[in-house]
């Protein structure tokens, strides 16, 4: 019997993410095709073996889009002692995570280009993650698309789930009305405590890289708000 939870309906008609490829490099696109089998996660059969695929039993993170893998990339090797699972549906991120990686001749790391909801619903065991990050999503920031946003209600089941007690959930968004929304929805589930002051928004972590999309952000007078929350 699985231990997944029930589909919800929501997941599986409304997406959180459109896929634009945009342009992929000749060296990205050569990445996709030879190091896949080394770094890239294909959809199974049945619940990964992440011991299996790491070749040890760590602590392990796991990476809802990772866009270009800048934050992937720097806590893969600074964090030899962590296995990082990144989740990616625009496959040029994917193409540079693979390719610098194995530059860098990282062996923790690994990725898959799939649906992140579908993911941590069919693929992960539960209980099988130290920490679930989830950066700058995109906010749809019409209201006619506000339910097209992956933090809502129906989604933390998924990540209370996924996460083992201890475990750690980071969020972080330059969208004032997200940042208000995801607060909300996180102070609405028992199995989660805030770990900010006052239970409200957390101190930018150190372990987060400022990436040239949040430079830019801050160039057009955006605030980051971070989000900490444990699962209990």
């Amino acid at each position: 019997m699985s231990d997944a939870p029930p589909t919800d309906s929501p997941l599986r008609r409304i997406r959180s993410y459109v896929r634009r490829e945009g342009r992929m490099t000749d060296g990205q696109r050569d990445a996709l095709d030879a190091l896949w089998p080394r770094y890239g996660i294909d959809v199974p059969d049945a619940p990964l073996d992440l011991p299996g695929i790491f070749g040890r039993d760590a602590p392990r993170v796991f990476e809802i889009g990772f866009g270009n893998g800048d934050h992937l990339l720097a806590r893969a090797a600074s964090e030899p002692q962590h296995d990082f699972i990144g989740v990616e549906v625009h496959r040029p991120g994917c193409g540079r995570v693979m390719m610098q990686a194995s530059q860098q001749g990282l062996g923790n790391l690994r990725v898959s280009s799939h649906d992140a909801v579908e993911v941590l619903r069919d693929w992960i065991p539960a209980g099988s993650l130290s920490e679930i990050v989830i950066y700058f999503p995109d906010p749809w920031h019409k209201s006619r698309h506000n339910k097209r946003r992956l933090v809502q209600p129906h989604f933390m089941p998924l990540v209370t789930r996924a996460l083992h007690p201890g475990g750690l959930l980071r969020m972080a968004t330059d969208w004032a009305p997200y940042a208000a929304h995801m607060l909300e929805v996180v102070s609405a589930v028992d199995e989660l405590r805030n770990l900010a002051p006052e239970g409200g928004y957390a101190p930018r972590p150190d372990t987060r890289p400022k990436t040239r999309f949040e430079a830019r952000g801050e160039r057009l007078g955006h605030e980051v708000f971070d989000l900490l929350l444990e699962r209990r």
